[in-house]
């Protein structure tokens, strides 16, 4: 598997729907004192492992979800071997999705973006997997190449980028591929740094006047936390298949320019947004149930990090299994994100990660918003 990578001056195409950005807005039970409630935004996120999707009204610049879903599809099992979605994946995900379109029937939701990423990119049988979604439950989903994947995880990280920063790596760890995005924000000054990052919503070109944040390199790493699992399946022993997983996945990085070069300490930040990271945040503050507030925004050591990670490898795969901490959705993936996190953790030069809980759903919500101009002058527009 080869890591895709930008080609030529156009590979970032400035797209009307291109995802916007911005923190994870909470529910809210308060009312709009309007006689005419805002119109209501749906992003639905099918990756490799599972279904999500987010309805929201746009408010205050922000937006407040009215209705969630998500659910574990495992779309991708049996994609690294046959290279197509098998009967029962796509069963499952059908299935989910029914349960979505129910929601937006009910909701009376107009405005949408359904997207599906690595999974649906790279089964050979995906465009009639979309005709059939079509045909069965009446939505049509659209297959997102990885750059707009990458520059999602910017936008959305940007709130999270702190003022002392001068370059910054922003890691996405999916269940099929990572994106990494490094940016050079020195000609930036420091206070009108998220916004820099926000900007990009429209692609990563430069956007308007006065000093603007670079894209010094990006990637898509074909492995995520469910193929990169599959690959090495068959390995028994479970410490020695977490070390051949973080060195094979940081193989896949040799052609990242940043990694091949000597990059300072000092004004470095990784922000990381995942399932994986949320998870190992969770596990370091001892949460039995998961409180988005306390790790959204969390900074970690690399120390602790690994502090994790080895109690993860102590408890093995059946005290994975039933530790409150991982939860049931989890266990069988958090090793092989793990991999994943400890091999970036090594490769740059910083002992600290900032941890996100934001991502692709919020991002098409905020493109859509602003694309109609619904947002106001809030902070994420």
């Amino acid at each position: 598997m080869t890591p895709q990578r930008p080609q030529g001056a156009d590979a970032f195409p400035n797209e009307r729907a291109a995802p916007g950005g911005g923190a994870r807005p909470v529910e809210s039970s308060g009312t709009r004192k309007s006689a005419e409630p805002a119109p209501l935004y749906a992003a639905l996120d099918l990756g490799t492992n599972s279904c999500r999707m987010l309805i929201a009204r746009p408010r205050a610049g922000q937006f407040h979800v009215v209705d969630s879903f998500s659910k574990t599809v495992q779309l991708g099992i049996g994609l690294e071997s046959s290279g197509r979605l098998s009967r029962a994946s796509m069963g499952r995900t059908v299935q989910a999705l029914r349960i979505c379109q129910k929601k937006l029937e009910t909701h009376g939701v107009n405005r949408m973006r359904l997207v599906a990423t690595e999974a649906c990119r790279r089964a050979s049988n995906s465009r009639d997997f979309m005709r059939a979604i079509r045909r069965e439950t009446g939505l049509t989903l659209e297959i997102i190449p990885p750059e707009e994947e990458a520059r999602l995880a910017v936008v959305s990280c940007a709130p999270l980028v702190q003022p002392r920063t001068e370059q910054l790596l922003v890691v996405d760890i999916g269940g099929g591929s990572t994106e990494l995005v490094w940016l050079d924000l020195t000609a930036v000054p420091a206070d009108d740094r998220p916004m820099a990052l926000m900007r990009f919503h429209a692609g990563f070109k430069t956007h308007g006047d006065g000093p603007q944040a670079r894209v010094v390199d990006w990637i898509s790493v074909p492995l995520g936390v469910a193929t990169l699992r599959e690959q090495f399946g068959d390995v028994e022993s479970d410490s020695a298949r977490f070390a051949l997983m973080s060195w094979y996945f940081e193989e896949q990085l040799s052609s990242f320019s940043p990694y091949n070069s000597d990059n300072p300490r000092e004004g470095f930040q990784i922000i990381g947004t995942s399932g994986t990271i949320t998870t190992v945040a969770a596990s370091f503050l001892g949460l039995r149930r998961y409180d988005r507030t306390k790790v959204d925004g969390l900074t970690m050591t690399s120390g602790q990090i690994d502090t994790v990670i080895q109690d993860y490898l102590s408890l093995g795969p059946e005290g994975r299994r039933t530790d409150p901490r991982i939860g049931r959705d989890r266990h069988a993936l958090i090793m092989s994100g793990a991999a994943i996190l400890q091999a970036l953790m090594r490769c740059w030069p910083t002992d600290r990660l900032s941890v996100a809980d934001r991502g692709l759903r919020e991002g098409l919500l905020y493109a859509q918003m602003n694309a109609d101009g619904v947002l106001g002058d809030g902070p994420y527009k």
